[in-house]
């Protein structure tokens, strides 16, 4: 085990990158070979197996039922419906075969995986919810991706425990909002970045427990502010009024007034509470948790992305729901403890190199498998059998590794290659947080998508929207309305989209102006408010005197997700403290 940190060269991006001594001592525990892939290209790796949004309309190959499903008919594989899939009309065990020590490991995987049978989409105990994915427990949900418990939640993703709201990311217990971003426990909350606590407001950053507030940054404890300034009860009903909401030309003045004030305001370094020894960005009650975003509840980890409630000691880790541990390289998983390289897996154990697996225990290299030990490829073994083969499958790794079509190498220890992705680039959620060019993707060996030929007729051109919603009639109800981007961005634009009744409902009730954007441009437009998911090592940039550092410059030093050539006006916890409250 080594004991100092080691500079290394992705084989991926060519970068340097380090890996640090506690994280040998990781690798060393769960007994893994260390990683030829920096974080960031792992990272992006990892995203390129989950397609959260882009359905087909495809037939189930068991029961022959209509359905929507992620995977694009042109791909090798066999889709089942949800109940065929969790059926006993089939059994994954009927597709094992033995191991071939003539051919990579990987070669086989991937033929396994083409052979067994996919669920078309990721759902439990969903209710008139069938535009939807990944997630538990939603009712009456539309273009709802990730989460759990939502009712009558409209086009978001990551929702946790929220009512009667749209366009929502990474939010918790929200209720009649709309367009928040990274915010918990808020009610009548309408461009809300940030915030928790805060009720009938609008246009809100980073403030708390706020009430009956518009346009503020940075406020705690407020109410009747605007623009950060302070206002009576009647000045502030004045204004109110005064300023219609419902028009699309006085939204675009407010958000672009909400930005220039948040260029004069300071800025927590990180927005990290309730935790111990930790740096990232997004965090609450972490300890001993390093670059990571998002997360909650989730100790001695690293490199995690929204992993929640009881995650510990993993690597590498996205999605991951309640008491994952000893996790390294998952994607999109729920539960379980000793598993590497795993994609839409649940409460597995001691698991390697397995696909859409559940409550399985000591299997390596198998798909679709429900309740099952001691399995390779999806052929049953002895308990015996299967200890003495993993360690030769391990070793043959190393002897012939798979090596794809850019001549990266993948020995035993690194995760699934992009050739083994479901999906193409532009289907998954990769290019939300790494967007790339159909040129660019397909230069880097990854597959591209091209969107289908549009038959639609638009009724409605983007600039002929009514600028106030008091303007709009019941008639614009799934009209084919013009998206203002026409398909000529990287947001996995639909060029063209509905307004559907319960949506038009919501803006009546809540005043707000018709969108400009589909659904999938308005999600990434939201997403551009968040910070990149990488750290820079940055001072304090208060030189205020009546701080605690005197009349000197600060000169505390953090890790933080604001880049140095950034506006924002970049303070430490205390400086931040001393401000603000």
């Amino acid at each position: 085990m080594k004991e100092e940190n080691e500079n290394r060269i992705c084989q991926n991006c060519k970068k340097d990158f380090i890996i640090e001594s506690d994280d040998f001592r990781f690798y060393e525990k769960i007994k893994m070979p260390a990683p030829t892939f920096c974080p960031n290209c792992r990272f992006q790796r990892r995203l390129l197996f989950r397609n959260n949004r882009v359905f087909y309309r495809r037939e189930c190959a068991l029961c022959r039922k209509s359905l929507l499903s992620v995977y694009n008919t042109e791909r090798p594989y066999i889709i089942y419906c949800r109940d065929c899939w969790f059926s006993d009309k089939w059994d994954p065990m009927s597709y094992g075969r033995e191991y071939d020590f003539s051919v990579p490991f990987l070669n086989q995987f991937r033929s396994l995986q083409s052979k067994v049978p996919k669920a078309n989409l990721n759902q439990t105990n969903f209710i008139s919810s069938d535009y939807c994915n990944y997630g538990y427990d939603f009712r009456e949900c539309y273009l709802l991706f990730g989460g759990k418990n939502n009712e009558r939640v409209y086009f978001g993703n990551q929702i946790l425990d929220s009512r009667d709201s749209l366009d929502m990311s990474f939010s918790e217990k929200i209720e009649l909002s709309y367009e928040n971003l990274e915010c918990q426990r808020v009610n009548k909350l309408l461009f809300g970045f940030y915030s928790t606590d805060c009720v009938e407001s609008s246009y809100l950053i980073d403030c708390k427990n706020c009430m009956n507030c518009f346009g503020c940054v940075g406020l705690v404890n407020k109410q009747y502010c605007i623009f950060n300034e302070q206002y009576t009860k009647e000045e502030y009903k004045k204004f109110i009024n005064s300023n219609d909401a419902g028009s699309f030309k006085n939204h675009q003045k407010f958000l672009g007034k909400l930005q220039e004030l948040k260029l004069t305001m300071p800025h927590r370094y990180a927005r990290i509470y309730k935790s111990v020894n930790s740096d990232g960005d997004d965090l609450s009650e972490v300890r001993n948790t390093h670059n990571s975003f998002s997360s909650h509840k989730v100790e001695n980890s690293k490199y995690l992305f929204f992993c929640r409630n009881g995650t510990k000691d993993c690597y590498d880790t996205s999605f991951q729901g309640y008491n994952a541990e000893l996790l390294y390289e998952i994607a999109h998983g729920f539960g379980g403890s000793n598993g590497a390289f795993g994609v839409r897996n649940f409460n597995n154990q001691n698991t390697c190199y397995v696909d859409e697996c559940q409550n399985c225990l000591n299997v390596f290299g198998c798909e679709g498998l429900t309740k099952k030990q001691y399995c390779i490829l999806n052929k049953q073994y002895t308990k015996e059998e299967y200890e003495e083969l993993v360690p030769k499958i391990i070793k043959h790794m190393s002897d012939m590794p798979y090596i794809d079509q850019k001549g990266r190498v993948y020995k035993y220890g690194e995760f699934f290659p992009n050739d083994l992705s479901p999906f193409a680039y532009n289907e998954s959620i990769v290019q939300e947080y790494f967007p790339l060019t159909k040129e660019e993707a397909l230069k880097h060996g990854y597959m591209w998508k091209d969107s289908a030929t549009r038959n639609y007729k638009i009724d409605i051109e983007n600039e002929d929207i009514p600028d106030n919603i008091k303007d709009v009639e019941d008639g614009i109800i799934n009209k084919v309305i013009a998206c203002e981007h026409h398909g000529k961005c990287k947001d996995q634009c639909t060029e063209a989209f509905k307004i559907i009744p319960e949506e038009f409902k919501f803006y009546k009730r809540m005043n707000l102006p018709l969108p400009r954007l589909c659904p999938n441009c308005r999600h990434y437009q939201r997403l551009k408010f968040r910070n990149p998911l990488n750290l820079w090592h940055r001072k304090c940039m208060c030189d205020r005197n009546n701080h605690f550092h005197g009349q000197d410059k600060c000169e505390v030093e953090f890790e933080t997700s604001y880049a140095p050539d950034r506006p924002e006006i970049v303070y430490c916890e205390k400086c931040y403290q001393q401000e603000i409250y």
